[in-house]
């Protein structure tokens, strides 16, 4: 998604400029309804290597703290599958998703197709990929009208419990607020099908997520973050950016899936006061001081 003017409400500015302010957690469970509970990723809470996990939450802090210095605000959530440890950085306030609500669109889509309440043509299959490789923002303009516009970001939040996850106040879609855990959440019941989507369509996300383009269908470069900063693993990513909120913030996320065994989900988001390059440059950072050498 090209980066574009957010025409903020009075509140919506005050409250997004409060976002992602720099922080350290431990792992939280996944219980109730809030960010430190229905919003945290849904895995049973076992015991990982002491010394490795005290590292991961080193780096973290060390990545909020780089990130400080240069002038940007992250919000960081990594989770083990095979662990169930969770690693949080930065602030849980919510925060515009921008492109990575097109993961709640296809997600709704092919629900929809499997309940037979929409019908999927040949031409919206392709068009799905294109939205999801390529983060094509035609596609997914025609979907969001189809599928009734903020309802399907209320339908996916209720079907994946994601309790910080709220619909754009303006009705576009960009604009939908959410939190690195609820997306983090969102990808592991998306893994394990206790989102509702089965394995079949679940597939089709994460194919077209591993499928992702170094450029996106607006011309913008979609490798910083997880694709540069772990390069020496295979990923599944789900790109976001845009400009001009809070107001004069860059808002970039990197969003995905790491390992092939697809062990590891992690969800950054940075936002700062700079240009787009050195905005793209400052995630790809935070995730290479996160995991030095390209690898987890």
């Amino acid at each position: 998604m090209r980066p574009r003017s957010s025409r903020l409400r009075a509140g919506a500015v005050t409250a997004a400029a409060a976002v992602l302010v720099a922080g350290s957690s431990a792992a939280l469970q996944a219980c109730g309804n809030s960010d430190a509970a229905a919003g945290q990723p849904a895995a049973t809470q076992l015991a990982a290597p002491a010394d490795r996990d005290d590292k991961l939450e080193t780096l973290a802090k060390r990545a909020t703290s780089e990130a400080r210095k240069l002038g940007a605000t992250i919000s960081l959530t990594l989770l083990d599958r095979s662990t169930g440890r969770v690693i949080t950085s930065g602030d849980r306030s919510p925060f515009p998703i921008a492109s990575v609500a097109k993961l709640f669109i296809a997600d709704d889509v092919l629900t929809q197709a499997v309940r037979r309440k929409a019908k999927l043509s040949a031409t919206d299959r392709r068009e799905l990929d294109v939205m999801l490789r390529s983060s094509a923002d035609v596609p997914a303009g025609e979907f969001w009208k189809r599928g009734g516009g903020n309802a399907i970001i209320k339908r996916v939040a209720d079907r994946y419990n994601l309790g910080s996850t709220t619909v754009p106040y303006d009705g576009e879609w960009w604009n939908t607020m959410s939190t690195t855990s609820n997306v983090v959440r969102y990808y592991e019941l998306l893994l394990n099908g206790a989102g509702g989507l089965p394995a079949q369509q679940a597939e089709v996300i994460l194919g077209d997520l591993a499928a992702s383009t170094p450029i996106a269908a607006d011309g913008y470069p979609q490798r910083f973050g997880i694709p540069n900063g772990l390069y020496a693993e295979p990923v599944a990513v789900k790109q976001g950016w845009m400009c001009c909120w809070a107001p004069d913030k860059q808002v970039h996320l990197s969003t995905g899936v790491v390992g092939s065994d697809r062990r590891y989900v992690i969800a950054v988001a940075a936002m700062q006061s700079a240009d787009e390059k050195t905005a793209r440059n400052t995630l790809t950072r935070i995730v290479k001081t996160m995991f030095p050498g390209g690898r987890i």
